[in-house]
């Protein structure tokens, strides 16, 4: 029988580990938290978005903007169509949100880990508490002084994002010591920093269906464009559309990339100015700054007076057609510059990690070398929000606990 060691108990690890002992494997489980799945525990505040419901491959891919051709073979061995029988299967039933976003019906992410955790129990895993910080020849040595012997051994540490669930890089640490070349680990789904400063004014600000455009100002055209919400912070915006625009910039440079929401999009320009000239026509006698209420949030006001020019003191009936205009105008382009990523503590995923060109795309294996797999985030492969990040884990997960057994 093949004795295997598997190394993170996250979504990557619990289903290689799984995998491998249906497929007739001894498999140990070596997890340094008290409690498996930390992270998966978390994910999408909570809720734990499982997957997608993209069917297609290509389109599976075109979602992966780092590496996505390297994941072919990992996703038409195990899709989303997989993912979500898994889990019915396992008994958590599954439901689809807006995008194509599949979630527990609980809205519970530890329905989805206690789910997964108990699959590797019930399929003959044995779990151990240790921290893997050396490759043996064969197997690995523990933190603690043990020496864990392994015929094959699975890397599925994750990233370094959310470092206190138990995410710190060891695999990369130990990539190296087989000689793997590691892309520099960076931010990816990450909050924006940016250089206005009202944005600490708007902290808590959460602003709905939101239109937004990303523009490249060296490439000088629009890069991506989503609709949503966004979430003002101290130091700039987070949010699902801030997470998600994240991921387009590849090459953060400060002020390179600007954010410009449309406070109104559900209003054509001429619609705007209509319902503008309306709100003025029932305060005629009011201060400009006491006339917004019915269009914007409270706190939003007099940042959007501010930048208008409009004098806050100047009365509607006295407000020119160019300044009301110039009102519209801001409203629908409302401007924001980045200046940079958050820290990479605070991003969902970590981009970078085990180069891809050294694995063996069809089973997670190095090409240079037998009996070493990776799984999941400790790979150089991430991708968009959606469900798509999880999907590679299981992805990736399931075919190299196959490979390995």
């Amino acid at each position: 029988m093949k004795n295997i060691l598997v190394i993170g108990a996250g979504p990557a690890g619990l289903l290689a580990a799984a995998t491998a002992a249906q497929h007739g494997a001894q498999v140990t489980l070596l997890e340094r938290n008290e409690k498996p799945a930390m992270k998966l525990r978390i994910t999408g505040k909570g809720r734990c978005n499982v997957t997608t419901t993209t069917a297609a491959i290509d389109e599976l891919i075109a979602s992966v903007p780092v590496n996505g051709r390297f994941l072919y073979s990992a996703f038409s061995r195990f899709a989303p169509t997989d993912t979500v029988e898994l889990f019915e299967a396992l008994g958590v039933p599954l439901k689809i949100e807006r995008g194509g976003r599949v979630f527990p019906v609980s809205d519970n992410a530890h329905d989805v880990a206690d789910a997964l955790v108990r699959y590797a129990k019930q399929s003959g895993v044995k779990f151990q508490r240790g921290r893997a910080v050396q490759l043996a020849i064969m197997g690995v040595a523990t933190e603690d002084g043990r020496t864990i012997s392994a015929d094959a051994v699975i890397v599925a540490t994750g990233g370094m994002s959310y470092p206190r669930t138990g995410s710190t890089g060891d695999g990369y640490e130990l990539a190296r010591q087989a000689g793997h070349i590691i892309i520099e680990p960076k931010p990816s789904l990450v909050p924006l920093e940016c250089h206005e400063g009202f944005c600490a004014k708007l902290m808590g600000l959460s602003l709905r269906n939101t239109g937004l455009e990303v523009c490249d100002s060296e490439l000088r055209r629009v890069i991506y464009r989503d609709f949503g919400e966004l979430l003002f912070t101290h130091f700039g915006v987070s949010g699902p559309m801030a997470l998600s625009a994240s991921s387009h910039m590849r090459e953060m440079a400060p002020e390179r990339y600007e954010l410009w929401l449309d406070l109104k999009p559900a209003l054509s320009p001429e619609q705007l100015d209509a319902r503008i000239l309306r709100e003025f026509a029932q305060n005629p006698n009011k201060n400009f700054i006491n006339a917004l209420n019915g269009l914007l949030p409270k706190a939003l006001v007099p940042v959007i007076v501010q930048l208008s020019g409009v004098p806050m003191g100047l009365r509607v009936n006295q407000v020119s057609r160019e300044q009301r205009q110039a009102l519209g105008a801001l409203l629908k382009r409302f401007r924001l510059t980045v200046t940079g990523f958050r820290p990479i503590e605070e991003a969902i995923v970590t981009s970078g990690g085990v180069c891809v060109d050294e694995v063996n795309p069809g089973t997670m294996e190095p090409k240079k070398l037998r009996g070493l797999f990776f799984a999941g985030e400790v790979l150089d492969a991430d991708a968009y929000t959606g469900g798509y990040n999880l999907q590679i884990a299981f992805s990736t997960g399931r075919l190299a606990g196959l490979s390995a057994a």
